[in-house]
C-alpha cells in the first residue's frame, strides 16, 4: 500500500508539471547517447593533437639545426681571433662559412661592441656600436651576461628587411673581446625551419618574441589576428626567446567532425520530448489552476504579515469594543518601549495621555456609531519611560456597513520631533517679534520681490557694476519706479523714534517720504547690490527726520536666509550714528592739526612694530628728506636696514636691537642712502613703547645732520692742514736757521780775514773764496724758494696723466745717461694706470728716481730698473726697482729725504733732490716709502692718491 501511494505521489508530480518532465526525460536521453558522442570526439581531437605535435617536432628539428649551423659558425669565427685580439684571415673564412650555410646570410666581428669586419661587405654597418645603441644594447648585454650564444631579434635591417642576430660573446685572456655574430633573414629563418614548405588548409603558423623594451609581444608572420579563442599549440625557442605557434585555421575545427551526430542526437531526444509533452499537458492544466489560486491567497497574507511587520510606521490590531491590544508590530512596540508579551496585556487607554484620553474615546464612538468611516487624530501616548510622545493616528475600521463594530487597524506615526520643531518655530517666532520690535537700531522688515523681477524685465541684473551704477544716475524714473515697488511689511519701534510719523501704517505706506534726496545714494546702493547678485549690503547714509533735522546713520541690508532667490524678506536695520559722526569728525579733525604740526618738524618722525621693524607711520619729511614715499617706507620690514650703509648697516642694526631691548630711550649716528643715491648722515632719537611690561613698538624722530657732519669734515681736515703746514713750517725755519746761518758765518768771517789780510794776493784768495761761499748761499736760497713754492702753492694744474706714456718720455730724456751706463730700464706699467696729477710734478718726480737710480748705480754691475704698477687699498701704487749701491735704512732711515742729506760719496749728490720730490708728493696728497739694502738695491713705492 505504501508502494503504491508512493507511486502515485510521483506520478502525480511528473502528470502536475508536464513541461518539466519533458525536460528531464530530455535530458536524461541526452545524458544517455552524449558519452558515444564525447568518445567520437576525444579520438578525433586525440589525433589532432599528434598530427600538430609532429608537425612543430619538424619545425622544432630544422630550427635547431638551423641554430647549430649558426652555432658552429660563431665558434669558428671565434677561433680566428689571436690572442693578441687581431683577426686573422677573416674574409677568406667568412666566405667559406657563409657559401657553406644556406640558412645563414651573413658573418660578423664585433670587437669592443662595434662592427669592425662584416662579409658579405657592408660600409652602413661597420663601426655601428650594438653595445651603445638603444636598440640592440640591452639583448647584447644579456648575451654576455649569459656567457654563450643568444639571438636577438627579429630587428629591423639597414639594409633593408628583418633578421635575426645570433650573437656568440669572445673572451681572451680572462677579458671580454668581442662578438662573433651570424645574421639571418627572417624569410631565410622560416624557410629552413620547414613552416614555408608545410602546406594544410587546416593550419597556419605564427612566430612571436617579447619586445625587451616595451614587454609586449610582437608576431612577425602574416595572419596576426587574435587566435586566444582557437586551438593552437606552442613550441618555444629558448635560444632566442622565440615562440611558433601552430594555430587551428577553424575555431570549432574539432566540433564540426561531430556536429553531424550532435545534430541526429538532439532532434531524436527533442521529438520524443514533444510527444511526451502532449501526453501530460491536460491533466497537468487542471491541477495547476487549483495550485495558482492557492498561492494566491497564500501571497496576500505573506503581503500583509510582511507590511505589517516591516512597516516603518506602527501599526496596531485593535479590539474596537474593549480597546484591548489583539496584535501590534515591531515598531509600534519599540514606539513605546514595551516587549510583544507586555502590549498584548494592554488596551490603547492604558498608554493615551489622560489629558487626551477623553477627546480620543469621543472620536472612536463616532466610527462606531457609522457616523464616519474614516478617523485620524494627533495626541499623547506614554512612553515606558514616562515620556510622552506625539503620535498621528488613522483608524481604518475591518467592518462593513451596517455590520457590529469588531475590530480595526490603528495606523501609529510618531510626530514627536516635528511637534517640537514647530513649537521651537514658535518660539522663535515669538523671541524674533520680541527681539524685532524692542531693537535699540532701527529696523525695516521689506519685500524686494516685485522690484527683482522688475529688474530682470529691464535686463539689468548681472551687468557691469559701472554700468548699472551710470544707468540709475542718468534715469531717475526708473529709481523712483523701483521705490514704490517695494513693500514694508513690518518696522519695530525705534524707527518710529527714529521718524516721528503720526502712526505705524502712516510711516510703511510712504517710503517715498522716507528716502529723500539725501537717502537716495543708499537706495541706489541697494538696488546695484541686487543686480550684483548680493545678499548683505553696508553703508553710511542720511535721513532726514518729520521735523527737518537730517540725522546720520549706518544702513545694513541684508536678505533673510531662504530669500536669496525671490527676496521676499529683506532686513534693513538703520542705526543713528549722528554722534558717532560728530565724534570722529572731531578725532580727525585733532589728527589732522597733529599731522600739520609733525610735519613742520625738521626731522622724520616715525612709528614701527617692535618685533618686525615694519614701520606703521611716517610724515611727510620722510619723502622730502629720503625721496623715499611713505608706501615705500612702510613695505616690508628690511626697508630700514637696506637703505642704511653697508658699512653702517651691521653695527646700526645690532645697536638697535640691543639697545631696544634694555633701554627706554636711546639714540645713535648712522648713514643713510637716500633715493637718489646720496649719502644722508642720521640722528636716530628712539623711544621704546611698552604695553603690559612688554615692548611693542618703536617711536622716534630721524633728523638729518649731513650739513653738522660735513662741516666737522671741513673742520678737521682744516685743522688737519694747519697741523700740517706749521710742522712743514717749524722744519723750514730748522733748514732756514741752519743753512743761513752757515753761509752768513762764512761770509762774516772771510771779510773779517780780508780786512786784516796783509797782501794783495792774499786778498785776491779771500775774495774768490768769498765769490763762493755767496754763490752757494744763492743756490740755497734758489732751493728753498722752490720748496716754498710747493708748499704754497694751492692752485696746481690737475690733469688725467698716463703714467706709462710719462715714463717713455722721461726715458727718453735720460737716454744719454742709459746708454753711457749700459742701463736697462723695464717699464712694466699698464698702459691702463691714469691718475689725476700735476703734470710738472709728475715729470719731477719720474725723473728724481729715474735718473738716481742711474747715477747711484753699483760700480761691479750694469743698473737694471725695473718699473711696475697694481692697485693696492683702492689707491694706485708706482713701483721703482733697482740693483744699485742700496742705502742703510737703519743708520739714514730717519734723514732719507731731508735737505741736503747725502749717503755716498757721489760728487754730484747735493741732498735736494728727494727732499723736494718728497714734497711734491706730499703736495698731492700721496705718499712714498723705500725699502733698501746695501749693495743689494733699492725699491720706492709712491701711493698716488
Amino acid at each position: 500500500m505504501k508502494i503504491e501511494n508512493k507511486w502515485s505521489k510521483i506520478t502525480g508530480w511528473f502528470i502536475s508539471r508536464p513541461r518539466l518532465s519533458t525536460f528531464i526525460v530530455f535530458l536524461a536521453l541526452l545524458v544517455l547517447i552524449c558519452p558515444l558522442v564525447l568518445q567520437r570526439y576525444e579520438i578525433i581531437k586525440e589525433n589532432r593533437e599528434q598530427e600538430m605535435s609532429n608537425i612543430l617536432h619538424v619545425v622544432q628539428q630544422n630550427l635547431n639545426h638551423s641554430l647549430k649551423n649558426c652555432y658552429t659558425t660563431t665558434i669558428s669565427l671565434a677561433m680566428i681571433v689571436n690572442d693578441n685580439g687581431e683577426p686573422e684571415n677573416f674574409d677568406a673564412l667568412a666566405k667559406v662559412l657563409v657559401e657553406s650555410n644556406p640558412t645563414i646570410d651573413a658573418v660578423q666581428l664585433v670587437p669592443n661592441g662595434i662592427i669592425k669586419y662584416t662579409y658579405p661587405n657592408n660600409p652602413d654597418l661597420i663601426d655601428f656600436d650594438v653595445l651603445n645603441t638603444k636598440s640592440v644594447r640591452e639583448e647584447a648585454l644579456e648575451t654576455i651576461q649569459k656567457g654563450k650564444i643568444h639571438f636577438a631579434g627579429p630587428l629591423k635591417l639597414k639594409q633593408g628587411g628583418l633578421g635575426v642576430i645570433g650573437r656568440l660573446p669572445i673572451y681572451r685572456k680572462g677579458k671580454f673581446w668581442g662578438f662573433s655574430a651570424v645574421m639571418m633573414r627572417l624569410e631565410t629563418l622560416f624557410k629552413s625551419s620547414g613552416i614555408n614548405s608545410i602546406k594544410d588548409s587546416r593550419y597556419y603558423f605564427q612566430f612571436s618574441k617579447e619586445n625587451p623594451k616595451t614587454g609586449k609581444t610582437e608576431f612577425f608572420l602574416p595572419n596576426k589576428e587574435n587566435f586566444a579563442d582557437k586551438y593552437f599549440q606552442v613550441l618555444s625557442i629558448p635560444d632566442g626567446n622565440w615562440k611558433v605557434y601552430l594555430i587551428s585555421k577553424n575555431k570549432y575545427g574539432l566540433i564540426s567532425e561531430i556536429r553531424p551526430a550532435l545534430v541526429l542526437t538532439v532532434l531524436f531526444c527533442f521529438i520524443f520530448s514533444l510527444f511526451l509533452t502532449s501526453l501530460l499537458k491536460k491533466p497537468a492544466e487542471l491541477q495547476l489552476l487549483v495550485h495558482d489560486q492557492k498561492n494566491k491567497i497564500l501571497n496576500d497574507e505573506i503581503k500583509f504579515k510582511s507590511i505589517f511587520d516591516h512597516a516603518a510606521v506602527g501599526i496596531a490590531h485593535v479590539d474596537s469594543r474593549t480597546g484591548c491590544l489583539i496584535e501590534v508590530n515591531d515598531q509600534y512596540s519599540r514606539m513605546l518601549g514595551y516587549t510583544f508579551e507586555e502590549m498584548r496585556n494592554m488596551s490603547f487607554r492604558d498608554i493615551t495621555y489622560k489629558d487626551d484620553l477623553e477627546e480620543n474615546l469621543k472620536q472612536l464612538e463616532r466610527l462606531k456609531s457609522g457616523e464616519i468611516r474614516e478617523l485620524t487624530i494627533e495626541k499623547r501616548y506614554i512612553h515606558k519611560n514616562g515620556n510622552l510622545i506625539w503620535v498621528n493616528i488613522a483608524y481604518s475600521p475591518l467592518w462593513q456597513e451596517g455590520e457590529e463594530p469588531s475590530s480595526h487597524i490603528s495606523i501609529v506615526e510618531d510626530i514627536t520631533s516635528k511637534r517640537e520643531a514647530e513649537d521651537a518655530i514658535r518660539k522663535s517666532e515669538i523671541r524674533f517679534k520680541s527681539l524685532f520690535e524692542d531693537s535699540p537700531i532701527a529696523l525695516w522688515e521689506e519685500d524686494f520681490s516685485y522690484l527683482k523681477n522688475y529688474l530682470e524685465e529691464t535686463g539689468l541684473i548681472g551687468k557691469n557694476r559701472e554700468e548699472v551704477k551710470a544707468f540709475f544716475d542718468t534715469n531717475p524714473e526708473v529709481v523712483q519706479k523701483c521705490i514704490s515697488l517695494v513693500k514694508i511689511i513690518n518696522v519695530n519701534n525705534e524707527c518710529l523714534t527714529l521718524h516721528h510719523p503720526k502712526t505705524k501704517e502712516d510711516l510703511i505706506q510712504r517710503l517715498g517720504d522716507v528716502l529723500n534726496n539725501d537717502s537716495m545714494d543708499s537706495f541706489k546702493a541697494q538696488l546695484v547690490a541686487i543686480t550684483q547678485g548680493e545678499t548683505r549690503l553696508t553703508i553710511d547714509s542720511k535721513v532726514k527726520k518729520t521735523d527737518g533735522e537730517y540725522r546720520d546713520i549706518s544702513l545694513r541690508w541684508s536678505v533673510m536666509p531662504g530669500y536669496e532667490e525671490t527676496l521676499e524678506r529683506i532686513i534693513i536695520s538703520t542705526e543713528d550714528i549722528t554722534a558717532r559722526k560728530i565724534s570722529e569728525e572731531i578725532v580727525i579733525q585733532s589728527q589732522k592739526k597733529m599731522e600739520s604740526l609733525i610735519n613742520t618738524i625738521d626731522g622724520i618722525v616715525w612709528e614701527c612694530d617692535y618685533n618686525t621693524y615694519i614701520f606703521t607711520y611716517v610724515n611727510q619729511k620722510a619723502e622730502e628728506i629720503t625721496g623715499y614715499t611713505r608706501e615705500e617706507w612702510c613695505s616690508d620690514g628690511d626697508f630700514w636696514a637696506n637703505t642704511i650703509h653697508p658699512d653702517d648697516r651691521t653695527r646700526a642694526v645690532n645697536y638697535c636691537a640691543i639697545e631696544s631691548g634694555k633701554s627706554q630711550q636711546y639714540d645713535f649716528e648712522y648713514r643713510m642712502i637716500a633715493k637718489n643715491g646720496s649719502i644722508l648722515w642720521i640722528r636716530d632719537i628712539v623711544n621704546v613703547i611698552h604695553e603690559n611690561g612688554k615692548p611693542v613698538s618703536l617711536k622716534g624722530i630721524m633728523i638729518d645732520i649731513t650739513k653738522s657732519k660735513e662741516a666737522e669734515k671741513d673742520l678737521s681736515n682744516s685743522l688737519e692742514l694747519v697741523t700740517e703746514q706749521n710742522k712743514r713750517l717749524l722744519n723750514f725755519s730748522y733748514i732756514v736757521s741752519h743753512n743761513l746761518r752757515s753761509h752768513t758765518s762764512n761770509i762774516q768771517s772771510i771779510s773779517t780775514l780780508i780786512e786784516t789780510a796783509e797782501t794783495e794776493e792774499e786778498r785776491n784768495e779771500l775774495v774768490k773764496m768769498l765769490q763762493n761761499v755767496s754763490n752757494t748761499l744763492n743756490e740755497t736760497m734758489l732751493n728753498l724758494n722752490e720748496v716754498i713754492n710747493i708748499q704754497t702753492n694751492i692752485n696746481l694744474i690737475i690733469e688725467n696723466l698716463n703714467i706709462k706714456d710719462n715714463i717713455d718720455r722721461i726715458i727718453n730724456i735720460v737716454s744719454e745717461q742709459i746708454a753711457f751706463k749700459k742701463a736697462v730700464i723695464k717699464n712694466n706699467v699698464s698702459p691702463e694706470i691714469f691718475v689725476k696729477y700735476n703734470p710738472a710734478y709728475l715729470e719731477s718726480i719720474l725723473l728724481n728716481f729715474i735718473s738716481n737710480a742711474i747715477r747711484y748705480c753699483h760700480p761691479e754691475r750694469n743698473p737694471v730698473i725695473i718699473l711696475s704698477s697694481y692697485i693696492e687699498n683702492d689707491k694706485t701704487v708706482l713701483e721703482i726697482a733697482d740693483n744699485g749701491l742700496g742705502i742703510d735704512l737703519t743708520k739714514y732711515g730717519d734723514k732719507l729725504f731731508g735737505m741736503y742729506k747725502t749717503f755716498h760719496e757721489n760728487p754730484d749728490s747735493k741732498g735736494i733732490g728727494l727732499f723736494i720730490t718728497k714734497n711734491q708728493i706730499d703736495a698731492m696728497g700721496g705718499t712714498v716709502t723705500v725699502e733698501s739694502e746695501p749693495n743689494i738695491g733699492t725699491t720706492f713705492k709712491i701711493y698716488f692718491k
